[in-house]
């Protein structure tokens, strides 16, 4: 399980694991439930690389989302993951 602490945002943290290259388990913590929940549904079996290109740069406030939080979360995991 990889974590990740949002910034920006009014989800707080990112949890989620990567098996073969796709992503699982998306679990946000706080932020708006609907929304959280919508995107961890989208994201879960689809490839990182795909995840990172369709959900960075989405902008809801503060320069950042929940969406592109997820995208940079995953971005980090495949910088440790190298």
């Amino acid at each position: 399980m990889f974590s990740y602490k949002t910034s920006g945002t009014c989800s707080r943290e990112i949890q989620f694991d990567v098996v073969d290259n796709k992503v699982r388990n998306v679990t946000f913590f706080s932020g708006c439930r609907g929304n959280t929940q919508g995107v961890a549904r989208l994201a879960e079996g689809r490839d990182v690389d795909e995840v990172i290109a369709v959900l960075s740069g989405i902008q809801c406030r503060n320069g950042t989302s929940c969406p592109d939080q997820l995208a940079r979360a995953l971005t980090e995991y495949k910088e440790s993951h190298k």
